[in-house]
């Protein structure tokens, strides 16, 4: 399991991105509810963002990615626009306790 901090720390809506060693992870927040994805566009492979913690479009709406413009819904990381349409961001499983949020994944790879 890996703390990522405290949901306050991201502003609704917003998002932040997380680091360990080779992994890349980032949350989103919107109407007080919490997603997570692994920061990974499912087109080249690649972080989705440039500037950190930059992982919307510009109304905060969709989440985008820097390099290409790819757009994907919030809730469910399903592309709806750009050269990955159909495939999705891959959530990670995650807890919030006493407003911290955790990934219960044992090895994210």
């Amino acid at each position: 399991m890996r703390t990522l901090g405290h949901i306050n720390e991201i502003t609704d809506p917003g998002s932040k991105g997380f680091k360990f060693s080779d992994q890349s992870f980032f949350a989103v927040r919107l109407h007080g509810k919490v997603y997570v994805y692994r920061n990974r566009c499912p087109h080249l492979g690649i972080e989705l963002n440039w500037q950190e913690d930059q992982f919307l479009d510009y109304d905060n709406s969709l989440i985008q990615c820097a390099t290409h413009g790819a757009l994907f819904i919030i809730e469910n990381g399903s592309c709806v626009a750009g050269p990955c349409v159909g495939k999705t961001l891959e959530a990670v499983p995650f807890t919030i306790n006493n407003g911290v949020l955790t990934l219960t994944e044992q090895n994210p790879e």
